[in-house]
């Protein structure tokens, strides 16, 4: 061996390694490669040819692994000390989309696979709509609600430029009759339903800070109000136009503000409503047919009296699932605004009582956030949230059943579309960002009440 060096050819005082030709295996250099976790804890690979093997790289070090253990810890959403109120919404909202896809493959397998030649045809694309709505869900519920606000200015006047270039000839897409979609290159986009989280955002800003503005201030957010429930009228969309009427109406009461305004405003929509009614023949033949619908049940109440038929049909415990008949050829559009009864259909009264079940469970959990929150514009948020949610819902299910007239709302997170599972997804998303900022309080550490010292005693008087 020469001078300076170990029985493994490498210097003792440092330096770069020797190549080991004569001594080490096959000319490799051993003295630069790392030591393994198991050679720092004295249990090193006895097997390594040449020194030990270096650990793999962890997830993260390379371009893929980075993306993909960005992707699975988003999704795993860790909800440790989350209030009671955040984790069971955030279950609740789980179990919803996994009964939407399951009542989605039932009501339109049929129908998908004789138009597509893919029976998952509808399925596959919802799971690609749920998959986008739980990140932006999980987006909104992790990001600060005053965040949220802010934002909400600049997509409140894009959806506004949306809703009113609808408008505008050959720009929209038409379809049952309306025009209420842009076509966003492949991907046609309501912007209506995006109308409705944004409303709920700047509506809560506004009347919950209602006494500190100007009557500029005021009378620009009204206008504003008034250009978007304008613009979803025309399109033209009466349905959706009354339930953000509504909305924002029990918001206006839930902000205390005085009866004059909200007397003001619920005749305004009346008059607004009866107006839209008498300019349109096909929404006064619905009025009648929600009178009578076995009096023209092949035309005007056709939709009523096959929905009615397919309930009827489900009895007290349902003909189950997959089974119905009445999807098959009768009913209309069964995976959208008529997928509740195709609901009631396969699981009965029995069923459609658990399903009233979940949506009664979520609406007292957000009744019970805006009683609990002590500022007023996190009141008005989840108040606007669970009504979008739940009376939407609920207005869906009396559409089915015959207790309104029949309106183009579909059922949020369980029928068929894009744009409403989005919303819906981020206005649950709201709801679970105000559970946990409602309950929050502020945690003060031990070390900042060292620093802070002994307090000092009161004088006595």
């Amino acid at each position: 061996m020469g001078r300076g060096r170990d029985r493994g050819g490498r210097r003792r005082s440092g330096g770069r390694p020797a190549p080991v030709g004569t001594g080490g295996p096959k000319g490799r250099w051993v003295g630069a490669l790392p030591r393994s976790r198991g050679e720092r804890s004295g249990q090193g690979d006895s097997r390594a040819v040449g020194g030990p093997r270096p650990d793999p790289p962890p997830p993260g070090e390379d371009g893929i692994g980075r993306w993909g253990a960005g992707l699975v810890k988003w999704l795993r959403w860790p909800a440790q000390g989350w209030a009671t109120e955040a984790r069971l919404l955030r279950w609740l909202t789980i179990l919803w989309l996994v009964l939407g896809v399951a009542m989605l493959l039932s009501a339109s397998y049929v129908t998908a696979d004789s138009a597509h030649g893919d029976g998952l045809y509808y399925v596959k694309r919802q799971l690609l709509w749920i998959a986008i709505g739980v990140l932006l869900m999980r987006g909104v519920a992790s990001m600060p609600l005053q965040g949220v606000l802010r934002l909400a200015n600049g997509g409140l006047l894009l959806m506004l430029l949306l809703t009113w270039s609808l408008l505008v000839p050959g720009v929209g897409r038409q379809a049952y009759g309306a025009v209420r979609w842009v076509q966003l290159g492949p991907v046609p986009l309501q912007p209506s339903e995006f109308l409705k989280p944004l409303l709920v955002l700047q509506s809560a800003r506004m009347l919950g800070n209602w006494e500190r503005l100007t009557q500029g201030q005021r009378w620009f957010w009204l206008g504003t109000v008034a250009a978007a429930l304008v613009g979803i009228l025309l399109q033209p969309n009466l349905s959706t136009t009354l339930l953000c009427g509504l909305v924002l109406w029990l918001l206006a009461i839930a902000a205390g503000l005085p009866w004059v305004y909200v007397g003001g405003a619920a005749i305004g929509g009346v008059m607004m409503a009866a107006l839209s009614i008498s300019l349109r023949e096909y929404q006064q033949r619905r009025i009648l047919s929600f009178l009578d619908p076995w009096a023209d049940p092949f035309g005007a109440g056709y939709q009523l009296v096959q929905s009615l038929l397919a309930i009827g049909s489900g009895g007290w415990g349902g003909v189950g699932f997959g089974l119905s008949r009445q999807k098959l050829a009768n009913l209309p559009i069964q995976y959208t605004d008529f997928i509740f009864s195709v609901y009631a259909e396969e699981f009965g009264w029995i069923g459609s009582m658990l399903l009233l079940g979940l949506l009664g469970a979520y609406g007292w959990i957000g009744l019970r956030l805006a009683l609990k929150a002590r500022d007023r514009v996190m009141r008005l948020v989840a108040v606007g949230t669970t009504a979008f949610l739940i009376g939407q819902s609920m207005l869906n299910v009396g559409v089915a059943t015959g207790a309104l007239p029949t309106t183009g709302l579909p059922f949020p997170m369980l029928s068929y579309g894009g744009s409403s599972m989005l919303s819906s997804l981020i206005l649950a998303g709201l709801l679970i960002r105000t559970a946990r900022e409602i309950n929050a309080a502020p945690v003060v550490g031990l070390r900042n009440l060292e620093a802070r010292g002994p307090r000092s005693p009161r004088p006595n008087p």
